[in-house]
C-alpha cells in the first residue's frame, strides 16, 4: 500500500480481508488439488482393475488365436495427445509364469506377483502394475501404467478443478471492494457533514443513518460539541461580566484623577490620590480573580492530585491571615487529629481563605468564625460558618454564580470570592453549600471531598487564632 493509504479505514480493511481471501483461496487451492489428485489416481487405479478384467476374459476365451488377437490389440492405442486416455500396457500368461502374450512396451516383470497394485522402477521409468487371477487360476495377467503420464492425467484434472476458483476470485476482490466502499460511505458523509461546517455551528450530528458500530463515535462527538458550546457560552457571558465589572473601577479612576488633577486644594487633591490607589488595588485584585478563574476553567480534573492533612492546610492559612483594620474577629478550629484527603494543597488553601475573608467582611466587629473539619458518609467536609447577619433567603440559591452579588450587599467586593470556591470544589468532586443555620449567621460548606483513609476521631481539638485578613482573599 502507498504510504498515503496506511492510515485509511477503507485500504486498511480492504488489504486485511483480502488477505485473509487470498490467504483461504490458497489453503483451499492446496487442499483441492491433492485431493483433486487423489480422486484421479483412484479413478485410473480403478479403470487399470477394468482393463485388466476385460483383458482376462478376452485372452482366456481366445488361447488359440493370440498371435491375431496381439495384434489387433496393440493397434488399438489412444491417440499421444490425450492426457485423459494414458496407454496401457499389458502381459498375459499361464498361472506357471508362462507368457503367453505381452504388448510391446510392457515392462519386463515375472507375472508370478502378488496380485493387486504396486510401483516398480524399470530402466529409470516408473510404473503403476496391477497383477491378477482368473477365477479359476488357470492364467494370470499383468497390467501397467507409466506413473509420469498418470501424474500428467491427475495434474490436468487437479488443475481443471481449481480452475474455475482462480477465475472467481478477481470478481470476488471486486466485490468485496465494492462492498466496503458502500459499507464505509456512512463514515464519508459524517465526515463531510463535519468538514462543511461553520466554526459557529456546534449542533448535535444526525445518529439515525450511521452504523451502529459508529453511534459511540457520533455520540462522542455531539457530547463534545455540547461541551464546547457550553464553554463558548460561559466564555462570552465572562468576557461579558468582565468588561462590566473593570468598567466601574475604571470609570472611578477617571474621575478621582480628574478631581486630582483640577484641584488646587491640597488635602482634595491627596484624598483623590488615595481613592485612585484604592481603585487601583481593587482593580488589580479583581484581574487576579478573573485570572485565577481562567487557569481553573479549563481543568476536567486535578493535574496532580496528592494525598495531604486539610488540618495543616486550615491551620497553615489562618496562621498566614493578618489582621487588617476591620476590626478583630475570632477564629475557632474545630478539627480531628487527622483528615487525610486526596487533593491539591494550593488549590484548597485559596478555597480555604477566601471563605475566612468572606466570612470577615459580612460580620460585625467582634464576631466568632468556627472553622469546622469533619468526616462522613459522603468524605470530608469543610465548613466555616460566622454569627453574622446571614443571607436573604432569594440569594442563597444564586451564592457561587460569577460576578453575583446580593442587592442588599453594601461591602466592597466583585462576586468572584465564591464562585473561585465552587470551581475548586468541582475539581475536587466536591460541592459547597451555602446555608443560614436556624441558630444564626450564615455557613458555607464544602462537602464530599475526598477521603484519603486517614483517622476521623470523634473527639475533636479546639484553636483560637486572632482576626486575620488577606487582601488577596475573595469577596462574596
Amino acid at each position: 500500500m502507498r504510504p498515503g493509504r496506511a492510515h485509511s479505514l477503507r485500504w486498511r480493511l480492504l488489504f486485511a480481508v483480502c488477505l485473509v481471501v487470498l490467504l483461504i483461496w490458497g489453503l483451499t487451492g492446496v487442499l483441492t488439488h491433492n485431493k483433486a489428485l487423489h480422486e484421479a489416481e483412484e479413478l485410473m487405479d480403478g479403470h487399470l482393475a477394468q482393463r485388466a478384467h476385460l483383458l482376462l476374459a478376452l485372452l482366456a476365451d481366445n488361447e488359440d488365436r493370440l498371435d491375431g488377437l496381439g495384434e489387433r490389440l496393440v493397434g488399438v492405442r489412444p491417440a499421444k495427445d490425450n492426457v485423459y486416455e494414458p496407454p496401457l500396457e499389458f502381459q498375459f500368461g499361464r498361472a506357471d509364469g508362462t507368457i503367453l502374450l505381452r504388448s510391446g512396451n510392457a515392462p519386463d516383470l515375472p507375472i508370478t506377483g502378488m496380485p493387486g497394485y504396486s510401483d516398480i522402477l524399470r530402466k529409470k521409468a516408473s510404473w503403476r502394475i496391477l497383477n491378477m487371477v482368473s477365477p479359476e487360476g488357470r492364467y494370470r495377467i499383468q497390467v501397467a501404467q507409466s506413473i509420469d503420464v498418470r501424474n500428467l492425467a491427475a495434474f490436468e484434472v487437479a488443475s481443471q478443478a481449481i480452475l474455475p476458483v482462480a477465475l472467481i476470485l478477481p470478481v470476488l476482490l471486486l466485490l468485496l471492494y465494492l462492498s466496503i466502499r458502500r459499507g464505509l460511505r456512512p463514515l464519508d458523509q459524517l465526515a463531510t457533514d463535519v468538514a462543511s461546517r461553520g466554526s459557529d455551528n456546534l449542533s448535535p450530528l444526525p445518529n439515525a443513518p450511521v452504523p451502529t458500530e459508529v453511534r459511540p463515535l457520533v455520540a462522542a462527538l455531539n457530547r463534545l460539541f455540547f461541551r464546547v458550546g457550553l464553554a463558548l457560552e460561559n466564555e462570552r457571558r465572562f468576557t461579558a461580566d468582565a468588561a462590566h465589572e473593570l468598567r466601574t473601577p475604571l470609570a472611578a479612576l477617571k474621575i478621582q484623577a480628574q478631581v486630582a488633577r483640577l484641584s488646587e486644594d491640597a488635602q482634595t487633591r491627596g484624598h483623590a490620590l488615595r481613592q485612585i490607589e484604592a481603585g487601583v488595588d481593587r482593580a488589580t485584585h479583581l484581574v487576579d480573580q478573573l485570572l485565577r478563574l481562567a487557569k481553573l476553567d479549563p481543568l476536567s480534573s486535578l493535574p496532580s492530585p496528592k494525598r495531604l492533612d486539610l488540618n495543616g492546610i486550615v491551620r497553615e492559612v489562618v496562621a498566614g491571615m493578618a489582621a487588617d483594620d476591620r476590626a478583630a474577629r475570632r477564629i475557632v478550629m474545630i478539627l480531628p487529629d487527622a483528615a487525610t484527603i486526596e487533593g491539591d494543597p494550593g488549590l484548597l488553601a485559596i478555597a480555604v481563605r477566601n471563605l475566612v475573608d468572606n466570612a470577615m467582611r459580612y460580620t460585625p466587629p467582634g464576631s466568632t468564625i468556627t472553622i469546622g473539619v469533619r468526616a462522613d458518609a459522603d468524605g470530608v467536609s469543610l465548613a466555616v460558618s460566622d454569627d453574622g447577619p446571614g443571607v436573604s433567603p432569594l440569594d442563597l440559591p444564586r451564592l457561587g454564580k460569577r460576578f453575583y452579588r446580593s442587592q442588599d450587599n453594601t461591602t466592597e467586593g466583585n462576586g468572584l470570592g465564591l464562585a473561585i470556591v465552587t470551581r475548586i470544589a468541582e475539581l475536587h468532586g466536591a460541592r459547597l453549600v451555602c446555608a443560614n443555620p436556624p441558630t444564626g449567621g450564615f455557613v458555607a460548606r464544602i462537602v464530599g471531598l475526598a477521603n484519603g483513609h486517614g483517622r476521623h476521631p470523634d473527639t475533636p481539638s479546639a484553636g483560637v487564632m486572632p482576626a486575620v485578613d488577606d487582601k488577596n482573599a475573595s469577596r462574596r
